[in-house]
């Protein structure tokens, strides 16, 4: 029994579109080193994923392919204005297009514009948006971690430098009491110095006109001075 068709449409469940997307991924690389090898054909290969990373392939280099296309493409628009305009039209309405999507995309994503979605369709959205708010938060976690590594980072450094600070004030605190002890002892030598070397203050006044009064003292005559008894002694003797 043969295998059924299948739709070609986007698949819903996001991982049987990542295992499909990495199956048909391999093999279209293959097919295109097939035809580079058996039909002697320079191919380049450029594939972005849904979450836009990137696979490549290319026969030779990529550069040398895209540079070889460039100039295919020069040459066909120089050959003929009218192919150059209609080139440009067909950008221009692809950016339209472009835009239009993004746009509709932005509006589903806010909850806009949903009236012709499915069961499906809104699950679908709604699984996108989940992984999106995922990706956000785990954003959002990475830069507070990092602002908060940083914020720890200079609260150290701060209470660094608050520590030297401190050592140079109490040091300065330490040179200061040194200096109000010196000070203070050299206020106390001085002090005792002046009180050894002036114990007493006189005042000499010289005055001509204060008359000088002299008067002399007789000494007591020997008659006015009571003499003292004469000692008595006693002697007794026994029989």
């Amino acid at each position: 029994m043969g295998r059924g068709k299948i739709v070609i449409r986007r698949i819903d469940n996001s991982t049987s579109r990542q295992v499909t997307f990495s199956k048909r991924r391999n093999g279209i690389f293959k097919k295109a080193r097939e035809l580079a090898i058996l039909c002697d054909a320079e191919v380049g290969l450029v594939i972005f994923s849904s979450t836009g990373r990137l696979y490549e392939y290319a026969s030779t280099s990529m550069k040398s392919v895209i540079d070889r296309y460039g100039r295919a493409k020069e040459e066909e628009l120089g050959a003929n204005p009218n192919t150059e305009l209609k080139f440009w039209q067909r950008e221009a309405a692809s950016l339209r297009q472009q835009l239009q999507n993004l746009q509709e995309n932005h509006r589903k994503f806010t909850g806009q514009d949903l009236s012709g979605l499915g069961v499906k369709e809104l699950q679908n959205l709604e699984n996108r948006v989940e992984t999106s708010l995922r990706s956000i938060r785990a954003k959002k976690d990475q830069l507070l971690a990092d602002e908060i590594h940083d914020l720890d980072r200079k609260g150290r450094i701060i209470q660094q430098d608050n520590m030297e600070l401190y050592r140079k004030a109490n040091l300065i605190r330490q040179e200061n009491t040194e200096l109000y002890k010196k000070l203070y002892e050299k206020e106390a030598a001085s002090e005792v110095n002046r009180d050894s070397t002036a114990p007493y203050n006189f005042a000499v006044v010289e005055n001509a006109n204060i008359p000088i009064h002299l008067e002399l003292n007789t000494l007591p005559q020997e008659s006015d001075v009571e003499q003292p008894a004469p000692p008595k002694l006693g002697l007794k003797l026994n029989p």
